[in-house]
């Protein structure tokens, strides 16, 4: 039961080219935003599709993968956990965001997709 705590899996497309950097470590961290869409049919009977955006960290090897075999647009599917973290922006306020710190990757069309 414990492998069912803090786990996401998401599949989606790409909302860009992935930003990769190298920490001083040696470390890679990459970030990309994914895009879901979640259709339903309304009040009346209207098809609705909504799009929810997520934001992704992947680390060094996962990082690579999505930078070499993948473009804006294009669809993986993702499994991960969940974050939450603050940071202070450029005019003072301090800002809260949730990510998808990444485990695994799969490539589910081609590049550009």
């Amino acid at each position: 039961m414990n492998a069912l705590r803090n786990r996401v899996q998401l599949i989606g497309h790409l909302g860009g080219k992935i930003e990769i950097k190298t920490l001083d470590s040696g470390k890679k961290v990459g970030r990309v935003s994914i895009a879901t869409n979640e259709t339903y049919k309304n009040k009346n009977g209207e098809k609705v599709t909504e799009t929810t955006w997520h934001n992704l960290v992947l680390w060094d090897k996962e990082a690579e993968i999505v930078d070499k075999y993948t473009d804006k647009g294009s669809e993986v599917g993702i499994e991960g956990r969940l974050t939450n973290r603050d940071y202070t922006d450029k005019d003072g306020v301090k800002r809260y965001i949730t990510e998808v710190v990444v485990s695994e990757v799969l490539l589910l069309g081609k590049k550009g997709d």
